[in-house]
């Protein structure tokens, strides 16, 4: 007759209680890389722009790495111009760049851009898609745009706006206080503020070419530097892509916070 060995209770129990440890410690780990955005990347587009000292080439640039998933950074690429001033925008989009003493402007369609456009005063600004991204130069001309936004979002930099409206320029009337009636902001800081412009209406999103139309406009506006200098975007994109604004805007976020002192 074969014979049985049983093993002793403490053992079993001690067995028992690691394979329960390893289960747990597995599924936390498994649920911090579900919780966490995998990095991956997205090519690199270089954009012509035209301005003050003539037209200048698109620039070269390696791929750059998202924090996002790749559901979601497949269907982007990361567009810039000459000079560093750079955005997300859906993958296979057109960009072009205006920059002066006021600022730099990046400007990204689903269609191709004439320049021409850009410069003519009969233009009227991109009634569908688009995404502008701009830096406007606290110290330079672009201070009164700057002074613009802060009246309207940053009650915490009012000083500025008086200094710009004590130059005697412009009048006060010119720098309109507290926020847009039709926009929804949350704030990520004294200097910062994601928005929300409603449609057919106007707001922060379309202090920019994008004009107000059927879709709302979503973006950011981040005061940066001791001038203030000020980081602007306005995205308004295609139902499909709609998705894709958060991360855009996350990532405008990221370059900001490596333009802070």
């Amino acid at each position: 007759m074969a014979s049985f060995s049983v093993m002793p209770n403490a053992h079993l129990h001690t067995i028992l209680l690691r394979l329960l440890i390893a289960l747990a410690v597995g599924t936390q780990m498994l649920g911090q890389a579900t919780a966490s955005p995998m990095k991956s990347v997205v090519p690199f587009v270089g954009c012509k722009s035209d301005g003050q000292v003539g037209p200048l080439k698109a620039p070269k640039g390696e791929s750059k790495r998202v924090d996002a998933p790749p559901d979601v950074t497949r269907r982007l690429a990361y567009y810039e111009v000459e000079g560093g001033l750079g955005a997300l925008a859906p993958r296979g989009w057109f960009c072009f760049g205006t920059y002066g003493s006021s600022g730099t402007n990046l400007y990204l369609t689903p269609q191709p851009i004439d320049p021409k456009l850009l410069f003519s005063p009969s233009w009227k600004g991109f009634s569908g898609p688009a995404i502008q991204f701009s830096i406007v130069y606290g110290s330079t001309s672009g201070r009164f745009g700057v002074a613009r936004h802060i009246a309207r979002v940053f009650p915490a930099h009012s000083e500025f706006v008086g200094n710009v409206i004590s130059e005697g320029t412009a009048p006060a009337s010119d720098f309109p206080r507290g926020p847009y009636p039709s926009d929804k902001l949350v704030y990520k800081g004294t200097e910062s503020v994601e928005f929300e412009t409603a449609a057919n209406a106007e707001g922060l999103g379309t202090d920019s070419r994008l004009l107000p139309g059927p879709d709302p406009i979503r973006g950011a506006n981040i005061l940066v530097g001791a001038d203030p200098d000020l980081l602007s975007l306005a995205v308004r994109l295609p139902a499909k892509d709609k998705d894709l604004v958060s991360t855009i805007i996350r990532q405008v976020d990221d370059q900001a916070a490596t333009r802070k002192p």
